[in-house]
């Protein structure tokens, strides 16, 4: 329950998402993340660092963690879903 309430959590998802190919500096995460707000960000950030899913580097970038990769390779199978679900909805439309 406690994962669940973690990435239900706006951005969340979407921080490990944009972390899944490499470390990513706070400006350049937050322009992936459609330039949410810079606090918005240090609170999430934050919270995914106290869970141990993201660590920053000394360069003062941000990547995921051996746990946050774990977490990712999970929810692939949410994503794969979520593709089947729209085009299902897409067939609904026509």
């Amino acid at each position: 329950m406690a994962a669940l309430d973690l990435f239900g959590r706006r951005w969340n998802l979407r921080i490990v998402w944009e972390l899944q190919h490499g470390a990513l500096g706070f400006r350049a995460l937050q322009q992936r993340c459609d330039n949410m707000s810079s606090s918005v960000l240090r609170q999430r950030l934050t919270e995914l660092l106290d869970t141990g899913i993201v660590e920053q580097q000394p360069d003062t970038a941000y990547r995921l963690t051996e746990l946050g990769r774990g977490a990712y390779r999970a929810l692939r199978p949410l994503v794969r879903w979520s593709g089947e679900w729209a085009a299902a909805l897409a067939d609904e439309d026509r």
